[in-house]
């Protein structure tokens, strides 16, 4: 079966990232968020700051010894460079590595849904509300990951808010 992850705070600790884009682009707000010089710098190489997380590392080993197709799909915003997927391909040892899917972020849309659909996915792992719900949407189980507590996205959500299971000890 095809299975998918999220990026940021469920396959990678990236607070690092995000920090340093803070810093440098806009210290006083979250404007850096809306700034493709940002997603440019955090997509084609300052990801090697990120840190994996060990439940990522167990969930893609299992899933591979299974024979699953895993995909990913973050709600960044891409960028032209291809760092991203190889990174993610050496990092967690993936055998058959499909492109990253950088879906974009909306207010009002899950931007994730259709490629969960798309890919025919039937279980997505995330730590936002928003995954839970992506996954939902497009008929898949969304599995909370437990965001680190010491992550620079807050607020933290509120594990099993909607009856999702959650992962025991993820926020590492």
């Amino acid at each position: 079966m095809a299975v998918g992850f999220d990026i940021d705070d469920t396959t990678l600790f990236s607070t690092p990232v995000f920090y340093r884009g803070k810093q440098e682009f806009s210290p006083d707000d979250y404007s850096y968020l809306n700034n493709q010089k940002f997603w440019d710098k955090a997509n084609c190489g300052w990801d090697k700051f990120s840190m994996p997380k060990h439940i990522a590392e167990q969930l893609i080993e299992m899933h591979q010894k299974r024979g699953d197709d895993i995909y990913f799909i973050t709600g960044r915003t891409g960028s032209e460079c291809n760092f991203t997927t190889p990174y993610l391909q050496k990092t967690f040892h993936i055998k058959n590595m499909h492109d990253v899917v950088f879906a974009g972020s909306s207010r009002d849309v899950y931007t994730k849904t259709p490629y969960i659909k798309e890919h025919d996915i039937k279980i997505y792992y995330g730590d936002a509300d928003g995954d839970i719900i992506s996954a939902r949407q497009a008929g898949a189980e969304g599995i909370r990951v437990m965001r680190a507590a010491n992550s620079s996205y807050t607020p933290i959500p509120q594990n099993g808010i909607y009856g999702e299971r959650v992962l025991k000890d993820s926020q590492f």
